[in-house]
Formats: structure tokens, sequence, C-alpha cells
């Protein structure tokens, strides 16, 4: 059954369906037919396989969120959530970072890590940082997937950005799978265009690589892009994808 439920997946280059796949966290599920199967992690969900109508509303028990980024494998599923979610789906461009190792400078990522303001402080993301990520609404899914601190020290990986004694901005594991991390980057709004987000994400892309993990970015808009680039990687493609509330 595992090697059915890859081949469904196919070569779908996405890390969060990884980790799904290799038990690391997040869950697949399958339709009656083990024909269709989601990928199911934080707020994503990925279809792939026969397109069912049934199963794209399905929802998983037990899941407590009241918003998904729904990403269809093929057109024949995307149709199949706009028919099925009506308005409640709505369409966005999301934009895929190629995953290449071996592209990324350190001395440019160490210089970037450097450059903070003065006011500010960079710290690695540890028992203290993680709670009060937990607990603060904008930082809260730089930790999310991760239940405890305990999960986040073996799994996780991140960096954080004060400015006196406050969380302002980090940089962190979204997800794991076994060779790598998908990045999440938040900033506090009143602190953004500052370059917060770029030193904290070269200070994690660092960290990645010296643990012989890879970094990897998938931007939700074209300024994530541009940051992405930023640090060393190269745009993909731009895919689509529904968020969806309630």
């Amino acid at each position: 059954m595992e090697d059915k439920i890859r081949d469904i997946f196919g070569d779908w280059n996405e890390t969060m369906i990884w980790s799904c796949l290799q038990g690391v966290m997040g869950k697949i599920y399958t339709n009656d037919s083990n024909d269709a199967a989601m990928a199911v992690l934080g707020d994503f969900i990925f279809y792939a396989g026969r397109p069912d109508g049934e199963f794209v509303r399905f929802r998983p028990e037990g899941r407590d969120r009241d918003f998904a980024i729904l990403v269809p494998q093929t057109n024949a599923w995307a149709e199949l959530i706009e028919s099925s979610c009506g308005s409640r789906a709505k369409k966005v461009t999301r934009y895929a970072i190629k995953k290449e190792k071996d592209i990324f400078n350190a001395d440019e990522l160490r210089r970037a890590a450097e450059s903070l303001p003065e006011e500010y402080e960079l710290r690695m993301i540890k028992d203290q940082e993680y709670a009060l990520c937990q607990s603060t609404g904008w930082a809260k899914d730089l930790v999310s997937q991760f239940k405890d601190y305990d999960m986040y020290r073996n799994l996780g990986l991140g960096a954080a950005v004060y400015k006196g004694g406050e969380l302002v901005s980090g940089a962190s594991s979204y997800s794991r799978y076994k060779e790598g991390i998908e990045i999440e980057i938040d900033t506090r709004e009143d602190h953004r265009r500052k370059g917060l987000a770029y030193a904290c994400g070269a200070k994690l892309i660092l960290a990645c690589l010296e643990k012989g993990l890879y970094p990897s970015w998938d931007a939700h808009n074209k300024w994530s892009v541009a940051l992405a680039e930023k640090l060393g990687y190269h745009f993909s493609h731009e895919y689509t994808a529904y968020e969806m509330s309630g």
C-alpha cells in the first residue's frame, strides 16, 4: 500500500508531502478505492490521484483549523475544488522555488545574518523562544507544527529577532522531513521592511547547512520570491492553490 500511495503522488516536488510519506509529521488519507490520496500537514492539504468529489469535501477528524490551503495535483482536481467548495475557496497563485543543493554562498549568508540594525538581537530558537512564539499570534506558525519544545528541539530549527526584549521577527521550520525543513518566516507588522527577515532567514539557512539539512522555500507572494532570491534561491514556477475558510 505504501508504494501505491507514493505512486499516486508521483514526482510531486513538495517537502510537506515527503514529511507525510516518511511518517515524520502530517498524515496521509486515501479514499475508499485507494486511487486518490491527500497529504495533510498544518494548513496545507495536497490532493493527488483520481479526482474524487467526496474526498474534497472530507475533513480529517480532529482538525481544529478553520483555515486551509488546498493544493491540487492537476487541473481536474482544481476544477473539483472550485465546484465542491464554491465561494469558500479563494483561488490564489503561489510560487515554487527550486530545490538546489550547493547553491548557497556561506560568506554572503554570514554577512546577511550580521546585517541587523544595532538595536536588534538575533537568537536561535530554544525553549524560551519556542514558548514565546507559541503564545504570540503572528509568530505561532514558526513553531505550530511541533506539539512541544522536545519535539521542536529534536526536529525543528529556527532563529528569532528581538528588540528591547520583544520578539519581532523569526525564521523557522514550518515542517520537517528527513532530509530538511520547510521554511516559515514571519515579521511583526510594525517591524517590516527593515531587513529582519533577510537576516534571520540567512541565519536559519546557515544552521541548516551546518546540520546537513536542506532549507526548502515555497513563496506565498512575490515579496517572498524576492527575499528567497536575495538569499541565493532561484524561482521555479507559479502554481494554483485555494485558500479556504470555514
